[in-house]
């Protein structure tokens, strides 16, 4: 506008210039002698004076014209718009409530996430298909437990290692872990960690004769399925404490802790080993039915059974110390013998955190601010799997819980959002 306005006033004085070079000269005429008398022609008459032309009238002052109103700046689009993501999540329910939860968060910010069920791992297939990109992250590692998994070597003769990185700080402690035995056997034969059961003879035979494989002169306590990394720990701390009359049941997780819970419910002796958070403490109840087991020596690196990553399944503190849990003697009774009082279950409580493929993660920042920001409580999650075991679908349950838990979730979000 400014520059239309100078314009028109650089005309309007081109105007007025023109208009007064048109003006009449103001000096008088000199007046010269007569001439001598000749004839002359008969002068013409003089032509009529023309009027002077009439001074233009300046053009009026255009009006400015109105400014026009900046247009409005186009919010900008979400990080995850017209990202695809590939989430997994373990094969064992207890995680399912988190692998929802993720989804739930990253579809906030835009991305388009799969199924976790479609693609449900178990650590050994789960960190190698990270690797591979053929998933982008999984959200139910438990360390140090799983760090054998890192060491994992691909065809290229690289490492899980070199592709995925564990992010966050989800559960740190979150996996009190340990066995669990039947209260009532436990207190009629007075065994309350595995190696008094190991030595007792009488206890053992009493164990052998209603256990999983009834006759054949073991206790055959309930462990884990053969791709969850625990079965190989439980394994090693047989190797390691000497626990010869003690052998680990390996099958589905689901049906062997179906018939520990019909043992516990009458009476007969079972050891299941188990963890938190899950709602299977609802069943087998420390306590009530059940309790939890003590162990004399915690398993170092040594690797005993000299297996590959098994220096990393030590369950030692970082200082190379027992990490011992603060559970009453009415739940664990092998801590009203222990000097501090506290229950020596032979499991560090694990670190139940993200871990994501390293690709993934450079190309979406918001994604790995999501991640890094995420925190859930034990008790959380612990409800969420209670209701999930009433039928509850993990989906609807976590929808629920973003709904309950609305501001602390918008934290993560603008955490998220502030990092794209």
């Amino acid at each position: 506008m400014k520059k239309r306005a100078s314009m028109m006033l650089a005309l309007l004085a081109a105007f007025a210039l023109i208009a007064a070079s048109c003006g009449d000269d103001d000096d008088d005429a000199t007046v010269e002698p007569a001439a001598p008398a000749v004839e002359e022609p008969a002068a013409e008459e003089p032509m009529a004076e023309e009027e002077p032309m009439a001074e233009e009238e300046p053009m009026a002052e255009e009006e400015p014209m109105a400014e026009e109103e900046p247009m409005a700046e186009e919010e900008p689009g979400l990080p995850g718009e017209g990202v695809s993501v590939l989430a997994g999540r373990a094969n064992w329910s207890s995680g399912y409530f988190q692998a929802e939860l993720y989804k739930l968060l990253l579809e906030e910010l835009g991305f388009e996430v799969s199924n976790p069920a479609d693609i449900e791992l178990g650590p050994s297939n789960g960190y190698t298909a990270m690797a591979l990109g053929e998933m982008d992250y999984w959200p139910n590692s438990w360390y140090p437990g799983h760090l054998s998994w890192l060491q994992n070597e691909l065809p290229d003769g690289s490492l899980v290692e070199d592709y995925v990185t564990i992010v966050g700080e989800e559960m740190i402690a979150g996996g009190l872990q340990g066995f669990l035995i039947t209260r009532s056997f436990a207190d009629e034969y007075g065994v309350y960690t595995m190696d008094e059961l190991n030595r007792n003879a009488d206890a053992l035979a009493a164990f052998d004769a209603s256990d999983a494989v009834p006759g054949n002169g073991v206790a055959d306590i309930f462990g884990c399925p053969e791709d969850w990394t625990c079965d190989d720990i439980i394994e090693s701390q047989i190797a390691f404490s000497d626990w010869a009359n003690i052998q680990q049941t390996k099958a589905g997780y689901d049906a062997m802790f179906a018939q520990a819970v019909d043992s516990a419910d009458d009476g007969l002796p079972m050891i299941m080993y188990t963890w938190t958070p899950t709602a299977y403490l609802t069943q087998l109840r420390p306590g009530d039915n059940v309790y939890w087991l003590g162990v004399e020596n915690v398993i170092d690196d040594s690797n005993p059974l000299g297996l590959e990553g098994g220096e990393a399944w030590s369950q030692l503190g970082p200082d190379g110390q027992p990490v011992n849990a603060k559970l009453a003697a009415e739940l664990c009774p092998a801590a009203a013998d222990a000097a501090d009082g506290l229950c020596q279950l032979g499991w560090i409580a694990a670190d139940i955190l993200v871990t994501a493929n390293n690709d993934f993660l450079a190309a979406n920042p918001a994604a790995e601010a999501l991640f890094d920001a995420v925190t859930l409580s034990v008790i959380d999650v612990s409800l969420a799997n209670v209701a999930q075991g009433d039928g509850e679908d993990p989906r609807d349950i976590a929808a629920q819980w973003l709904s309950d838990n609305r501001s602390l979730a918008d934290e993560w979000i603008a955490a998220a959002l502030a990092a794209a």
